[in-house]
């Protein structure tokens, strides 16, 4: 395989391509052992070549940088990146109304609890919307239950 034939793969971004083309090229080196783990070598390669276009090496370097991996993105085009790829924002809306005067400040305990469970799943790093609505509507009910019963 060209080296030119390799860039158009890190180029394009496929993984699998640059796996079995790796394995072909260097069967002597270190293979990746998982699809995981040549994503992320694949991302860091783009953002280290000055051959692979600036848009590709920005967008890998935002997607470095949101799983808190290193990005070989030089400082001086940092900028130009975030600015090309800028970061988004996750939140997560909590709402609780009771009509019940009485119930007011079980109200604010619940959503307490359900603003505790969505930072407990992020602490994992579990950002899938399914779980942490699970998660929530299970911190809702327990703690509706510990307080009215």
């Amino acid at each position: 395989m060209s080296a030119a034939a390799f860039r158009k793969l890190l180029e394009a971004g496929d993984v699998d391509g640059l796996r079995s083309a790796w394995a072909t090229i260097a069967p002597h080196l270190p293979q990746l052992e998982s699809r995981d783990q040549a994503e992320i070598v694949m991302h860091r390669a783009r953002t280290e070549s000055e051959t692979v276009h600036f848009k590709a090496r920005a967008y890998s370097h935002r997607w470095l940088i949101e799983r808190d991996l290193p990005s070989g993105l030089p400082d001086h085009l940092k900028p130009n990146a975030e600015q090309l790829c800028p970061t988004f924002a996750q939140a997560v809306g909590i709402s609780v109304n009771v009509r019940n005067e009485y119930l007011k400040p079980v109200a604010a305990e619940v959503e307490k609890a359900m603003a505790y469970a969505v930072e407990d799943a992020f602490a994992d790093n579990r950002k899938d919307p399914a779980f942490v609505s699970q998660r929530m509507q299970e911190a809702k009910a327990r703690t509706f239950k510990a307080l009215i019963g």
